[in-house]
């Protein structure tokens, strides 16, 4: 499973950062301000990503 599961988590983190380059460029966010964009992001999907392993494998 943990094999299946690190390319995902990669997968996602990569399209959603890639996703919220675009929204903040468009938008044109302030450094700082796109900084935290990205922090708030990445938590949350490391959040997500793992609670959702947890429910997988432990579940």
């Amino acid at each position: 499973m943990l094999l299946f599961y690190v390319p995902f988590a990669l997968f996602i983190f990569y399209a959603f950062n890639t996703m919220a380059q675009k929204f903040c460029t468009k938008s044109e966010m302030s450094n700082e301000k796109s900084t935290k964009v990205y922090r708030m992001i990445n938590i949350s999907m490391l959040v997500l990503l793992i609670s959702s392993y947890y429910e997988v494998n432990f579940l």
